[in-house]
Formats: C-alpha cells, structure tokens, sequence
C-alpha cells in the first residue's frame, strides 16, 4: 500500500525527519535541496515504522468531538483534574469567577461557551507556562518560547525554531498529567526519537508517567468536551 505523506522543506533544517500526527496523517521535515525521490526512498526505508506508529493503539488513537453537556446551572465542569459544578448567575457578575465552582454570568447567553474556553486558556497560560520553566531547568534544556494552541489532535509539541506549543485543553487534567505532557516535549531536546533513552529520561522526571498516559488514553475524549 502506497503511503501518502506531506513534505514540509525548511532551509533551517539539516535532517530529514518523519512524523506521524495525532490524526495518522504523515509529515516529511526535509532540509531544503533534498528531492522527492530521496524522500520517498527514505518513506519506504522507514515503511515498518510507519505502519506501526499508525497503528498505535494510544498515542495516535481517533479524538472524536463529542457534543458534551449544557453550559447551564447543575451541569459541571473539568478542570485540573476534578469535576467543579457550573452556577449561572443573573446580575452582579461580567466575567467567570472560579471558587470551588463556576460561577458564569448568564448575560453572556450563547458565548457561555466561548466565555469558558477563554477562561481555560487564560488559566492554561498561568499555569503550564510556569511549569514548562521549570521542568526545562531541571533538565537542563532551552526553548526559544511556549505557546499555548488549539490543537484537537496533539497534547504537546516542539518545532524547528525550539518553540513548545501546549493544548490549551490539558489545564483540564490533573497536574500530574500536565507535568508528563510537558516533560514528554521536553525530553525531544535531548533525545528527538522514542528510543528507550528517551523514555528513561521521561520517568526519571515524571515517575507517574504510566499513571499519566493511562489517563489521558481514559478521558482524552473528557478534554474534547467544551464542559
């Protein structure tokens, strides 16, 4: 079976590299000057490879959109890890204020939701970023800046400027979680392949690592959900 696959140059680039994204779409990274006919005996020297990450039976698993629940009062909330009850609130209230609850302004009317998913974001900024500084001091990495995205198909990445880019749907999950997302980004630093180095590397700064990747596979559907 013929593999499809997209090329991406860059006169930044000195290896060629291959990806396999969260939706099994494949990317060819390729310094400017390589040809078509070198990337493609490369695609087949790397074919077993491919088929296998494919067919990853967690990472590369299908995120479908799910509807979710209503933004309304009685329903809940995810965030950090923990289920927090949704109140709507009539008058003396023009922004989200989080105490233990949600508590939304019910003027807001059909933008509840985008309301909310700003708020996740502006939370994903304060607290992943931070976290980001001070896992790559513990491993002793640089990055060029971190960005928090709205990705549906990947929790983390790195790009060939050293940029990190973080899902802003992951303030949802547990801290522990958070933590081996941004140490699995990380890690490609040192080590840019999934060789057992690089796994070594991963659990000796995240020993929930297991824990971490069991519940994302669990509630990686839950993260999709606006609520």
């Amino acid at each position: 079976m013929d593999l499809v696959y997209t090329i991406k140059r860059s006169s930044k680039r000195k290896k060629l590299n291959i990806t396999v994204e969260r939706d099994r779409s494949i990317v060819v990274h390729a310094p400017e000057g390589v040809s078509d006919e070198k990337i493609q005996q490369v695609v087949d020297s790397k074919r077993q490879w491919i088929y296998e990450k494919i067919n990853h039976p967690q990472k590369y698993q299908d995120l479908p959109h799910p509807p979710g629940k209503e933004l309304v009062s009685g329903e809940s909330a995810l965030y950090l890890g923990r289920q927090y009850r949704i109140e709507l609130v009539k008058m003396g209230l023009s922004e989200i204020k989080f105490s233990q609850r949600f508590l939304i302004p019910a003027t807001q009317g059909e933008k509840r939701e985008e309301t909310l998913r700003e708020w996740y974001i502006g939370k994903a900024k304060e607290k992943i970023v931070p976290r980001v500084k001070k896992h790559a001091r513990e491993l002793g990495v640089n990055f060029a800046e971190v960005k928090i995205v709205d990705n549906r198909y990947r929790w983390g990445s790195c790009t060939v400027k050293n940029n990190v880019n973080f899902n802003w749907r992951l303030i949802k999950a547990p801290m522990f979680v958070i933590d081996y997302v941004i140490i699995h980004e990380l890690a490609h630093f040192i080590e840019p392949n999934h060789t057992p180095r690089f796994w070594n590397i991963v659990r000796a700064q995240s020993p929930t690592m297991d824990k971490a990747k069991s519940w994302l596979k669990e509630n990686g559907q839950l993260l999709e959900q606006v609520i």
